[in-house]
């Protein structure tokens, strides 16, 4: 599996950084499409196959926060 995915379902230029070592699983999300740079707005400890909704949710809604104070 890719160590990278796009991930639209938060938003368009939205991705996944998926890392894996001895002490667990973790996902890191970013935004490329930002005049500002590449945004890390979100990341967890992975616990389950799937990626839980909780996450996703938290995830949409920091981006948006980060986005609305680039306006």
């Amino acid at each position: 599996m890719p160590l990278s995915r796009p991930m639209p379902s938060i938003e368009p230029g939205a991705a996944v950084l998926r890392i894996r070592d001895l002490t667990g699983i973790y996902r890191a999300f970013y935004y490329s499409r930002s005049p500002r740079g590449i945004l890390v707005f979100h990341a967890f400890v992975k616990k389950t196959q799937a990626t839980p909704k909780r996450e996703l949710d938290l995830g949409k809604k920091r981006l948006k926060e980060l986005l609305h104070e680039e306006v």
